[in-house]
């Protein structure tokens, strides 16, 4: 658990989500019958979510979205998140092993955040603490950071509590969504984390035996 003045964000990218319009209204349940929906749909391209997930109240927090996911759109949403709540002291990010959470551009913003000598990073893949993805994240990780990264296991992502809202957000919204544009898209995920925020949020609670997560 995170002390007093510190934040926990569990954070990852929802990439290529898909604006599909269906062609035709769906037709509505009946009295012995299922919700029947429309299955030829028009493409308007996808988009891109970078969302936090605060651990300790269960709500949404910073939400970026583009047309990438790219080293810069990452660090840019890092960025946001901390100028956002500059009264946090240490930030802890948990996140898996992707490529994006541990570049070169994400160190150099971690080392100015935590008054590191910038002239002890080293040479992007020749020397020092920039030299592999390995060591860049091994300095991503170190505690007395004042952002501090935590990485799944590999190959174990689900563990990290931003999948589970990942999947409601599937489940509730764009399963059953008719999204005319990218911006209509983007404007009813939005609200829905609006609502979401304002009427289900609550931190998940971990469960043992086998039992299925608790929203």
């Amino acid at each position: 658990m995170a002390a007093q003045g510190e934040k926990v964000i569990s954070n990852d990218e929802m990439s290529g989500v898909q604006a599909l319009e269906r062609k035709q209204p769906g037709l509505p349940l009946r009295p012995g019958k299922v919700e029947r929906r429309e299955f030829e749909y028009i493409r308007h391209g996808t988009l891109g979510f970078i969302i936090n997930f605060e651990v300790a109240t269960g709500q949404i927090g910073q939400v970026s979205c583009g047309l990438t996911r790219t080293e810069q759109d990452y660090l840019n949403h890092i960025q946001a998140t901390v100028a956002a709540d500059p009264d946090i002291v240490r930030w802890h990010f948990v996140v898996d092993n992707l490529n994006i959470h541990q570049s070169e551009s994400l160190v150099r913003f971690v080392a100015a955040e935590s008054d590191v000598d910038e002239t002890t990073l080293g040479v992007k893949g020749k020397s020092g603490i920039l030299k592999s993805k390995q060591s860049r994240a091994e300095f991503l990780s170190q505690a007395e950071h004042r952002l501090v990264f935590h990485y799944t296991p590999k190959h174990a992502s689900w563990m990290n509590q931003i999948e589970i809202w990942f999947s409601i957000l599937a489940r509730k919204l764009l399963k059953r969504g008719n999204f005319t544009s990218r911006d209509d898209l983007k404007a009813k995920v939005l609200a829905f984390i609006d609502y979401y925020n304002l009427s289900m949020a609550k931190p998940f609670k971990w469960t043992y035996k086998g039992k299925a997560l608790a929203a």
